[in-house]
């Protein structure tokens, strides 16, 4: 049975095989690159299975186990971006984002027990949290792109940011739509404004500004940049942030309370 004690088995492989995927992608061999990438992705969903497994649940409970996840969709969100606009260094910083994650989980592992309190016992509980970490890696590769497009100071990456904002938001809203939904099940309340769900509206509501601020084409590229820094920040504050705050201890939302 694969536990937690087998995850760098797993995850070290990956990793290896998304470095070399992204060292393909900027030497241009784009077919090599796509074929890499998602040789790791097949290695890291195999753990992802497998420990799903070996829990009886589904690893979605505690941050570590999202952590888990959005190293996934980091790669997922990466290999499409570059299969789509073929920036040859999105990969690399994919990569980067995605090791991070997994070094902070062989770093600081969480406890990962088997038993889900009755209010996860929910059909809503698998597509509420995956897509959120999928919004949340799109979004990822719309902030790189913001980074980069500042540095560079160049307006080329806000078309291409602007269609993973798109999408990123659709899937975020698709995620709060589902968690009220389930909380009006679970607790009788579509809302409650604890402080998870407070940044959640915080997040949504800035990325919708960046929508409709980019609306007007004239806008001024290296605000729009920042909004969208601003935005991502947000999202962090949203994920894992609110876990630091004296006034979200004894939320629902908070991982290590769940």
């Amino acid at each position: 049975m694969i536990t937690w004690n087998e995850f760098a088995e797993f995850a070290l492989p990956s990793v290896l095989l998304w470095m070399a995927g992204a060292i393909a992608a900027w030497k241009g061999r784009s077919h090599a690159s796509v074929l890499l990438t998602v040789a790791g992705l097949c290695v890291y969903a195999a753990f992802i299975a497998a420990f799903w497994t070996g829990l009886h649940r589904p690893p979605l409970r505690t941050l570590g186990e999202t952590r888990l996840w959005y190293s996934f969709f980091m790669m997922l969100s990466g290999i499409l971006t570059y299969a789509k606009w073929r920036y040859r260094w999105i990969m690399f910083f994919s990569t980067v984002v995605a090791s991070v994650f997994i070094t902070m989980n062989l770093l600081k592992p969480e406890i990962h027990e088997q038993a889900l309190m009755p209010a996860l016992q929910s059909a809503w509980f698998i597509p509420h949290v995956t897509v959120y970490m999928f919004s949340y890696s799109v979004s990822g590769c719309a902030f790189i792109l913001a980074v980069a497009g500042i540095i560079q100071h160049t307006e080329r990456y806000l078309p291409t940011a602007d269609q993973l904002v798109y999408i990123g938001t659709a899937f975020l809203t698709f995620g709060m739509l589902s968690g009220a939904l389930w909380a009006k099940n679970a607790w009788g309340n579509y809302w409650s404004w604890d402080p998870k769900e407070t940044w959640a509206a915080v997040t949504w509501t800035t990325y919708l500004l960046y929508i409709h601020w980019r609306f007007n084409a004239r806008r001024s590229h290296r605000l729009s940049y920042v909004l969208l820094i601003f935005a991502f920040a947000c999202l962090q504050m949203c994920w894992y942030g609110v876990n630091y705050l004296p006034s979200a201890q004894g939320s629902i939302h908070v991982y290590g309370n769940m």
